[in-house]
């Protein structure tokens, strides 16, 4: 086991990583930026250091000063969390070179699965069902409405880096993909530094289903489930869960055992996550993968009782996984509710500011990550998460009124968050009986611009 890690993050999955460092006897050291000196979570750790200003290309995105901060702070390892420098396998690979393990999979998987047009191929090799689609990037607008013809309108643009909705366009007939694909060409440059795109076939109004893995350097590989993230504005998440509701069993086992065949063919090690959409006959296509912990990780953890930042560690550091497939065992239900200090009356517009009052709910099975406090200012700078909470109960009817009553406990002070439309959400008759689609929220709560 490690001795040191250094923590390249910020905000709650920085705490979240420091507390499980803690309870492994781990010493951990934080960077952090300008904007976030005095918060209270770097009072935790047991060495911190400011690596830059404000924003994050001059801080947390900054790879030499990270690694500069831990060669300073003489880390065996580096936990990058989720965001900034996770899926970055130039960092990754920075880290092998400066003889300083990397808490995630190897460049060569992060490459391999990172890219969204190789993850795809590698997925039709392992006999994953994909979208149909583009068979690479495209090379021009030609090839692109070739391709839009053959399988038909509507079409999905996809950047085939990055992620977070960015570099996505949909287009609905041959006028409209040659305006997308140079708007989706642009965004994905300005945001990943690569214009490349592909397309798919654009699939209406389905589920979003991921299926969480863990995988050992000692060749095994398990998943944990899945979780349902089909409630989501812009393609970011609001509110996930497990186990997904009415997902027929036959199909639950065939995603994930899909997920860990790709996981296999690409040679995958630690946490990771195969994301899939789920169309309304239940035929499910893996859309992409994330070569790292995932938001909603805790969803998971309540259901199946493992712990998955410590086992990225673990694994990280050489351990085998202590269980098999047939060990993990999905128990009761949980949902997640990402709060964010978004106006939903406002089409989620972000609201930095201050907290005045920050009071959070408690009882039975109810969990809140968060590294935000009264008189914690929520910057411009950063996303707009200030806090996660998660409920779990014995059945989902059960879940979804503990995480009501939660939600109404909840104080969060100063200023707009998505509290009130997550309340709306999870009593509307659509989600309480599993009839929601990736689209739902923007159909029924957002105002079209």
């Amino acid at each position: 086991m490690y001795k040191r890690i250094l923590i390249a993050n910020r905000g709650e999955i920085a705490l979240r990583i420091i507390r499980a460092c803690r309870e492994l006897g781990v010493e951990t050291v934080v960077v952090y930026s300008e904007a976030d000196r005095g918060a209270r979570y770097l009072d935790l750790a047991d060495e911190r250091y400011c690596i830059g200003r404000a924003k994050p290309l001059h801080s947390y995105l900054d790879k030499k000063s990270v690694i500069a901060a831990a060669e300073v702070g003489n880390v065996q390892a580096i936990h990058p969390g989720y965001g900034f420098l996770a899926e970055n396998a130039d960092f990754a690979d920075m880290c092998r070179d400066c003889k300083i393990d990397f808490i995630g999979p190897t460049p060569e998987s992060m490459n391999l699965l990172g890219d969204k047009n190789s993850a795809r191929k590698l997925a039709k090799e392992a006999g994953v069902p994909v979208v149909p689609g583009s068979e690479g990037l495209l090379e021009g607008e030609r090839e692109a409405v070739e391709v839009a013809r053959r399988i038909g309108f509507p079409v999905l643009i996809k950047a085939t880096a990055g992620g977070g909705g960015r570099g996505m366009r949909v287009a609905a007939n041959e006028l409209k993909l040659k305006a997308e694909m140079q708007q989706a060409q642009a965004e994905a440059k300005a945001a990943f530094g690569n214009p490349g795109v592909y397309l798919e076939k654009y699939v209406e109004f389905p589920r979003h289903i991921e299926v969480q893995l863990l995988a050992d350097q000692h060749e095994s590989v398990v998943h944990l489930f899945e979780r349902d993230c089909t409630l989501q504005r812009r393609h970011q998440k609001l509110i996930e869960e497990s186990p997904a509701v009415n997902l027929p069993s036959q199909t639950r086992i065939a995603i994930c055992e899909s997920a860990v065949r790709l996981a296999k063919a690409a040679k995958y090690t630690n946490a990771g996550t195969v994301e899939f959409i789920v169309d309304r006959s239940g035929n499910f296509y893996f859309i992409e993968a994330n070569t790292r912990i995932q938001v909603e990780h805790p969803v998971t953890e309540m259901v199946t009782g493992i712990d998955l930042v410590k086992w990225q560690i673990r694994v990280a550091a050489g351990e085998k996984l202590s269980f098999a497939q047939d060990d993990v065992k999905l128990t009761g239900a949980a949902i997640e509710c990402r709060i964010n200090a978004e106006d939903p009356e406002q089409n989620f517009k972000p609201c930095p500011g201050r907290i005045e009052q920050l009071i959070p709910p408690g009882g039975p099975g109810v969990r809140f990550d968060s590294h935000a406090h009264a008189g914690y200012t929520v910057s411009p700078y950063y996303d707009s998460m200030i806090g996660k909470l998660i409920v779990h109960q014995p059945t989902r009817a059960e879940a979804i009124a503990c995480m009501l009553r939660c939600l109404r406990e909840l104080r969060v002070d100063g200023i707009k968050t998505t509290v009130p439309i997550q309340q709306a959400l999870l009593q509307h008759s659509a989600f309480v009986e599993g009839r929601v689609d990736t689209t739902f929220i923007e159909r029924t709560f957002m105002v079209k611009s």
